[in-house]
């Protein structure tokens, strides 16, 4: 069994940059190309942002994809970042959610997006308690996530860590990083417990099956 932690997330994320760099430039994950990606872009642009910061920022598609806004990415895996970097389109750093959750990300952007890049479990706290810091009043932090009733399988609906799987994916990945399930009232949770104001709840749905296949939280700073 994957050791369960948030470390070795971080961990199994660097054994995987270059497969993942592949897979996303390639359009290789059916859920993205058909459904996910257009919508946390639309999410982020219906609030009209001057400034924004993507957590977990990856190989910085997004941040590409939101031309016009003041953006910045951060992950905590240099490979990535690297990427980001040649592509351009942006100021990407590498940057732990420690650091951030420490108060080492400067700014008040007026949103801030995690986009599939919450997956642990303390440091996804810290990156909550965190808010004010680098959201300006008013901002708010848009989270895009595998649906809770989709993602829940045959396990117990309740918090806790759950093991990884490449499934879907090709023979290039291995070692798949364990993650941290949460309930939707523990999502919610998420946001009021650290100050911000639960706004809006969107369930994109995949347009052949009619499920939901992702789950987009907006909480706001309260200015």
């Amino acid at each position: 069994m994957n050791d369960l932690t948030d470390n070795n997330i971080i961990h199994a994320w660097s054994r995987n940059t270059d497969p993942w760099i592949a897979a996303v430039r390639g359009r290789e994950i059916a859920s993205r190309a058909l459904v996910t990606d257009a919508a946390i872009v639309e999410a982020v642009r219906a609030r009209a942002p001057r400034t924004g910061v993507d957590l977990g920022c990856g190989e910085g598609w997004l941040v590409r994809a939101l031309a016009g806004v003041g953006m910045v990415g951060v992950d905590a895996i240099p490979g990535l970042v690297e990427a980001a970097r040649a592509a351009g389109g942006g100021d990407f750093r590498v940057m732990s959610y420690e650091q951030i959750a420490a108060g080492e990300l400067q700014g008040a952007f007026d949103i801030a997006i995690c986009n599939f890049s919450l997956i642990g479990n303390e440091a996804v706290s810290g990156l909550f308690k965190a808010a004010r810091r680098y959201l300006r009043p008013g901002g708010a932090l848009v989270v895009q996530t595998v649906h809770p009733f989709a993602s829940c399988g045959d396990a117990p609906y309740a918090d806790g860590w759950r093991e990884g799987s490449w499934a879907g994916f090709n023979s290039d990945f291995a070692d798949a990083p364990p993650w941290y399930f949460r309930t939707l009232a523990s999502w919610i949770a998420l946001f009021t417990d650290n100050g911000l104001r639960f706004t809006e709840m969107r369930e994109p749905v995949h347009p052949e099956t009619g499920k939901p296949v992702s789950l987009i939280l907006v909480g706001e700073l309260p200015g």
